[in-house]
């Protein structure tokens, strides 16, 4: 009876239709891994402390500014925010790997731990695999890649559903919105530094 109804088969399409779009942008952000002209240094750790601070005031401001509009106007302007918001964290991750001297060590699975694992910890766990003070990367199949992007995006889209309620109100949902942003950033920052400073085998 409920599966038919009109209602619920029109936000079953919409949430479906999200989904395919966070999917591609996704799938963007994880191939296009950007380069970074960072230095290894020994002060590692206080170089990309800093790193995080500059990106997560950036992250908010993006998301306050894309925020601002209201009502359905407001609705548009996540996906956008969100590509900007990864593309940010994606070029912070490649600069705490350079600072730590492991260009060569970021893949397409270890960026996705790096973005995700403070927002979806069970659905990137495979990737990953902590031993003390070593990291082993999983190379993932195709089929693994798709089942870990389609987790994330489940996520991500439900989470969209709830935060995007804050876009229905001006100037405070906005606020919200860039502080969620700069939290975002730094937990992201704070995995790569967990995972760069470690020694890193790629299987």
């Amino acid at each position: 009876m409920f599966s038919h109804n009109p209602l619920i088969l029109r936000g079953a399409l919409q949430e479906r239709e999200l989904l395919d779009r966070l999917f591609r942008i996704l799938f963007r952000v994880i191939h296009e891994i950007p380069t970074s002209t960072e230095k290894e240094t020994i002060e590692a750790r206080a170089r990309s402390r800093k790193l995080i601070s500059e990106a997560s005031f950036k992250a908010a401001a993006i998301s306050g500014a894309l925020a601002l509009p209201s009502g359905p106007l407001g609705w548009l302007t996540i996906l956008p925010d969100l590509a900007a918001i990864w593309r940010l964290q994606a070029q912070m991750v490649a600069d705490i790997g350079a600072a730590f001297g492991k260009k060569g060590k970021l893949t397409e699975e270890s960026m996705v731990y790096c973005l995700f694992r403070h927002a979806a910890a069970q659905v990137v766990r495979d990737l990953v695999t902590r031993m003390g003070e070593r990291v082993i990367v999983r190379h993932a199949s195709l089929r693994m890649a798709e089942n870990v992007l389609e987790g994330i995006g489940i996520k991500i889209t439900h989470r969209v559903a709830r935060g995007g309620l804050w876009r229905l109100l001006p100037a405070v949902g906005a606020l919200a919105v860039a502080g969620y942003a700069y939290y975002d950033t730094e937990q992201v920052g704070q995995t790569a530094i967990e995972f760069f400073s470690k020694d890193i085998e790629l299987k």
